[in-house]
């Protein structure tokens, strides 16, 4: 949870922390990212920082909240009847966040989250609960459509979606694009597809 002590912060710094957090932590890595060259990238003074945030965590945490505001396709649509067609898109966006501008804060928050319980809850709740909650609400409504079953449960399937980008995030062996969210988005297709005429299907469990 971010700090809320001190005078009203003033929006265009506010702003200016966050994207230079994310762009420096992208550039050198999440744990050469420190409170003093956020400060110093932004213009402001490290006890502005502190001021509203106690830790670096905290504004890369804000500010990963805060792309789902800027970037509308990281959005569901409120209606499609392309959901296959709706699901890339939103994997496509933010497998490409991810690439350019996400990765290292993702991958070194979730690191030390590893390690602090409290961490780990905050980053589930307003990072990655969420768009795994965004993504589950799409496949389910191809589910009630009827263009989609679910042989496979959904929530495993979310695992699949964004298992993929972790472990090429983790390993650098892979990289995270749009061709990847293409094949993530077939291979989804493929697990609920609806029967067809002499095609078995057997269900899964877990």
């Amino acid at each position: 949870m971010t700090g809320t002590r001190g005078r009203p912060r003033s929006e265009d710094a506010r702003r200016a922390i966050l994207r230079t957090a994310l762009e420096l932590c992208e550039r050198d890595g999440y744990q050469d990212l420190t409170i003093k060259a956020i400060a110093d990238g932004a213009g402001v003074g490290r006890q502005t920082v502190y001021r509203w945030w106690p830790d670096k965590a905290s504004i890369l945490i804000e500010a990963l909240i805060g792309l789902g505001d800027e970037h509308a396709e990281l959005r569901v649509p409120d209606e499609t009847a392309d959901v296959l067609g709706a699901l890339e898109r939103l994997l496509t966006a933010t497998f490409e966040l991810a690439r350019k501008v996400t990765g290292q804060a993702l991958v070194g928050l979730m690191a030390d989250a590893q390690r602090d319980s409290n961490l780990s809850d905050r980053l589930q709740e307003a990072v990655i609960g969420p768009r795994r909650a965004a993504l589950r609400a799409l496949l389910q409504r191809g589910v009630d459509a009827g263009t989609l079953t679910e042989a496979v449960p959904l929530d495993l399937v979310v695992d699949f979606a964004f298992g993929a980008m972790w472990y090429r995030l983790l390993g650098h062996h892979a990289p995270v694009n749009a061709a990847l969210a293409k094949n993530v988005t077939t291979g989804i297709a493929t697990m609920l597809a609806p029967n067809t005429p002499g095609r078995a299907r057997r269900e899964i469990q877990i």
